[in-house]
């Protein structure tokens, strides 16, 4: 039987809670964590419409990139449509899952499928998040320090970009005495001791402090461990806002509109002219990225596709830049098929739909 919380659990690893802004609300919204899932509906908003659609498909169970309550609830008296749609799951035992700035800050997330759309090459995170990563310095007996050391890689610790199971040591002296209470694996207790030891270090993501920190105490031959535990500023190459890429081949303006069209299934666009500049490297960020307009510029970006830009902000091009602006929902429509490859690979046991509701407010006319 598969649990609501097996399949957060999953997202969360694709997309950890930790990595979403400080203003947003991803998560469990509504529903029983211990529920059993009879199948899951895949949506970018949650409205009254998809929840009916989830009661007709026989899904208990809706995943959401944009959390439907975000800012606090005062009352549930169905006066606007957050409410209805939170009675409406309610009423009906249908739980609603977010997973929203979380999944726009991750390597895999919802600006690499934007990225993957537009086939950008040599991709890479625009603007990193700090305070990211963590450093954990653990001094351990000679012999034991492979043992320890391998736990705690797999526990997540030691991946730096392209390479894994990194690591320092050095060694030196431990000296401690143990108290009368204690039960030592080396020495014995109201006797100083000194023995050989490696002072070993290993950098990890924020988010698996506790399980990193879990590993070193089930492998660590000590009863007391000696440890430090930093937050670093080093750039996570994996967490952060944004993607930065090159196209195959260069394209004048005119053909770099009809291609965003084409592969972003546009109805129509809004956009900056940039003259005879020809387009290269692309930036993009889903939704609402005009914050990173000034970002694009210093990575030497021709292009930024993105969603809801503000008049002014159309100027901070400063015509060295083309600013596309495609719609949020156009920029974010395609993160369904994120949560759909993430849950269809790992469970087979219930329906994994992707809903065929357009919850996009807006319409165009021309």
């Amino acid at each position: 039987m598969t649990r609501i919380k097996d399949i957060t659990n999953l997202l969360e690893n694709l997309a950890p809670l930790r990595y979403q802004e400080s203003y947003d609300n991803a998560g469990l919204q509504t529903g029983d964590a211990q529920a059993e899932v009879k199948g899951v509906l895949l949506t970018l908003d949650c409205t009254e419409e998809v929840i009916e659609e989830a009661l007709q498909k026989g899904c208990n169970f809706i995943v959401a990139h944009h959390p439907v309550i975000f800012k606090g609830l005062k009352q549930l008296t169905g006066g606007n449509y957050v409410e209805r749609t939170i009675l409406k799951a309610i009423r009906n035992d249908v739980a609603i899952y977010a997973s929203h700035t979380n999944l726009d800050n991750v390597v895999h997330g919802v600006n690499t499928r934007i990225a993957e759309k537009l086939e950008l090459q040599q991709q890479r995170i625009l603007v990193n998040k700090p305070q990211t990563l963590m450093q954990l310095v653990a001094f351990v007996p000679v012999e034991s320090t492979e043992e320890v050391l391998q736990a705690l890689h797999t526990a997540g610790a030691g991946n730096i970009g392209e390479y894994s199971n990194c690591s320092f040591q050095v060694r030196g002296k431990g000296r401690f005495q143990p108290s009368e209470k204690a039960n030592p694996t080396i020495g014995e207790p109201g006797k100083p001791e000194e023995v050989q030891e490696n002072r070993i270090e290993v950098i990890f993501p924020a988010n698996l402090q506790s399980r990193v920190m879990a590993a070193l105490q089930k492998a660590h031959p000590y009863e007391e461990v000696a440890h430090y535990l930093y937050g670093l500023e080093n750039q996570n190459q994996e967490v952060g806002i944004g993607i930065i890429g090159e196209l195959a081949e260069e394209m004048a303006e005119a053909t770099f509109l009809a291609y965003l069209k084409e592969k972003m299934q546009l109805q129509g666009l809004r956009y900056t002219t940039i003259g005879d500049k020809r387009i290269k490297r692309v930036a993009v960020c889903g939704g609402a990225g005009s914050f990173l307009i000034k970002d694009a510029i210093q990575q030497g970006a021709d292009a930024l596709v993105t969603g809801d830009v503000k008049y002014h902000e159309f100027f901070d091009a400063e015509s060295q830049l083309m600013i596309a602006d495609i719609g949020h929902y156009e920029s974010e429509v395609f993160t369904k098929e994120i949560f759909y490859d993430a849950i269809s690979k790992k469970f087979s046991n219930f329906a994994v739909l992707i809903s065929e509701v357009n919850t996009n407010p807006v319409r165009y006319t021309f």
